[in-house]
């Protein structure tokens, strides 16, 4: 993707809609901190805390967080730091950085921090893109695992085969009402791309070439996938006729659905809601031998480019304290994500996590989510054709033609 198209497209933002902003560093105090962040209530209220007591140990500092949804995030820090303002810190999933670099909104930080500090994060945990450091994140993951109900599963599948007759097992066990099951026995979002990102790689397929910039999508392994998917739900009955984000979640919650593919971002949710859950790698095709592979992405810290020289060892501080052994220690403990200092896989109450140490299995099991912009040329053409193979509105061959079609064709509309 060309950057100057990318700059250019952004830069004829600014000027509609920094004034629309509001909250950003206007009055550029070097003792203030602004974080823009997209966190959820739960993680928000851990960074709260955290903050909390930084500024307690550091008087005169005020470290002020601002949440911010995701696209908004994505969009408004691009358009404030082109206008040199925005935060002082961004924080998030590692996807948009590509926009970010290609913008020259964040700045590299493999020169601000020492080499030595660095060396103590997984290298997961540290985001190069062309050459330079431009995020260190304090989770690692951000990824799908298959998550089960310990009231109706006691041993999670590790093969298609086992998932789609364990399945079965429990639909019929459980029964039926005016022809659907009382307890479904798998459920996901399956309308959004991202959670069919596992069936794919599980046969062989992957969104890339090996350029990492060409689509590819027009093949026999997003064929296989589509025709996978689309059989669990219409030949095997295994999964709710209908079922996005919210259905899913819902169904999981209420006891109506014994095993879910969901992200590490929910599992909290569903141990407070009193589910004796289980998480567990997601399963192997048999057919291929592949595990189904989750994309996996750090979310972490990245500076602003216009913050002034002067302030960054403030911004530095701050970025060290959040990142710091005992304060990922906490968030793991209560949010069940893994943390990215490799002293902490060492620690006894993240090996004697099982959910954790499961979520960990995945991870390894995963691929990284690539953050060029082309990324989200791929997901915004995938969305149709994998809607309308569910849908029954197209063949997965045919799908896979126009996911490609459209993929190449946005990808050129923004180099032009």
């Amino acid at each position: 993707m060309n950057n100057l198209r990318i700059i250019s497209f952004y830069s004829a933002l600014v000027l509609s809609f920094v004034s629309l902003l509001g909250c950003v560093n206007e009055d550029n105090d070097a003792r203030r901190i602004i974080i823009w962040h997209q966190m959820r209530p739960d993680e928000r209220s851990i960074l709260q805390r955290q903050i909390g007591r930084y500024m307690e140990a550091n008087p005169g500092v005020q470290v002020v967080e601002l949440f911010k949804e995701t696209e908004e995030l994505r969009s408004g820090y691009v358009i404030a730091a082109i206008a040199g303002q925005g935060p002082d810190l961004v924080y998030g999933p590692s996807d948009p950085v590509g926009i970010y670099e290609a913008t020259k909104t964040v700045m590299p930080l493999e020169e601000i921090f020492p080499a030595e500090y660095l060396s103590e994060f997984d290298s997961t945990g540290l985001l190069w893109h062309r050459g330079h450091l431009y995020q260190i994140a304090d989770k690692i993951g951000n990824h799908l695992a298959l998550v089960y109900n310990k009231k109706y599963v006691q041993t999670p599948p590790t093969t298609d085969r086992e998932l789609i007759a364990l399945a079965k097992s429990i639909q019929e066990q459980y029964g039926s009402t005016a022809g659907r099951p009382n307890v479904y026995g798998l459920g996901w979002n399956y309308i959004e791309p991202f959670f069919f990102i596992p069936f794919l790689t599980g046969h062989g397929g992957w969104v890339f070439a090996s350029d990492s910039v060409t689509p590819a999508l027009d093949n026999g392994y997003m064929v296989e996938a589509l025709k996978f998917v689309r059989r669990l739900r219409d030949d095997e009955k295994i999964v709710p006729k209908d079922a996005d984000y919210n259905v899913a979640d819902a169904l999981f919650k209420d006891g109506k659905c014994a095993m879910l593919i969901n992200g590490d971002w929910s599992w909290a949710g569903y141990i407070q809601r009193g589910i004796d859950i289980g998480v567990a790698p997601l399963p192997m095709i048999t057919e291929t031998g592949l595990w189904c592979a989750p994309m996996t992405s750090p979310k972490g810290y990245s500076f602003n480019a216009n913050v002034a020289e002067e302030k960054i060892p403030l911004l530095v501080d701050v970025v060290q304290f959040l990142l710091s052994e005992d304060n990922q220690l906490e968030t793991s403990r209560e949010l069940g994500t893994a943390p990215t200092r490799r002293s902490l896989y060492s620690h006894p109450a993240i090996v004697s996590n099982e959910i954790l140490q499961n979520s960990l299995r995945q991870i390894q099991q995963g691929r990284s989510m690539p953050v060029v912009p082309e990324m989200r040329a791929v997901w915004d053409a995938m969305r149709p054709g994998y809607q309308a193979v569910m849908g029954g509105a197209l063949t997965p061959e045919a799908a896979a033609q126009s996911m490609q079609q459209l993929a190449q064709r946005k990808i050129s509309d923004m180099k032009e």
